[in-house]
């Protein structure tokens, strides 16, 4: 699976020219153009890196790096300046950036420091803790809540919400989950797949009939949006 990517910078022509040289180098791009936006998503989807412009209208970088490790989100940052100052590199590592470039720069060194990140990141943003509506979930102590009362899940069916949680935004197909939940020795059918999510729904959703939290997207799998 490629290293998805989310760019968040306000210049149209570096959103062009930036997406279309990572893609080029093999990543999948996400963008936003907006502050607020752009925390929006990094705060409530899996990505393996950041691009953060420091000055964005609503909500500046510094801003959204700071939020972001206060909400205990690990995503590597990659900030962006047109100010050469120290002092802005200073407080942009203090609030949690991993690195900077300063505008201009040669896209080498910025593909080198994009790699360098994700070769020294975690696999994924494991949180020991999520909550999603009415329903939090404790991973350390493998516990779901819901509504303040306990809800009993199977371990395949925890496993399996877990795998959701920590790919959220990602639309994620029956072929994957069956690797990375079940495992390639058990061998289970799509349709199992299929109805440890409708026991997930039944016990998590406050409409099973109609999911807002796992959804299916018909002919590629299922995407959870939490």
């Amino acid at each position: 699976m490629s290293k998805r990517i989310l760019l968040v910078e306000d210049e149209k022509g570096l959103i062009l020219t930036l997406t279309d040289r990572l893609i080029k180098e093999g990543y999948t791009v996400e963008t936003a153009s907006d502050g607020d936006t752009g925390y929006q998503r990094a705060s409530t989807e899996a990505f393996d890196l950041v691009i953060l412009d420091l000055m964005l209208p609503r909500k500046n970088g510094f801003d959204i790096c700071r939020d972001l490790r206060q909400k205990s989100i690990q995503t590597p940052i990659l900030m962006l300046t047109a100010r050469g100052q120290v002092v802005d590199k200073v407080v942009g590592l203090k609030l949690g950036a991993d690195d900077y470039v300063t505008k201009p720069f040669e896209m080498m060194e910025l593909l080198a420091r994009v790699e360098a990140l994700l070769r020294r990141a975690p696999i994924q943003n494991n949180p020991s803790s999520y909550q999603f509506g009415v329903v939090s979930i404790d991973f350390q102590r493998a516990e779901v809540m819901r509504d303040g009362l306990p809800v009993e899940l199977s371990a395949r069916e925890f496993k399996l919400l877990k795998y959701f949680i920590e790919h959220r935004g990602v639309t994620i197909s029956r072929d994957e989950l069956l690797n990375e939940v079940w495992g390639y020795d058990a061998m289970p059918s799509t349709r199992t797949v299929d109805v440890h999510i409708a026991w997930l729904r039944q016990k998590l959703e406050p409409n099973p009939r109609h999911p807002q939290y796992i959804l299916t997207l018909h002919g590629l799998g299922y995407k959870f949006v939490g």
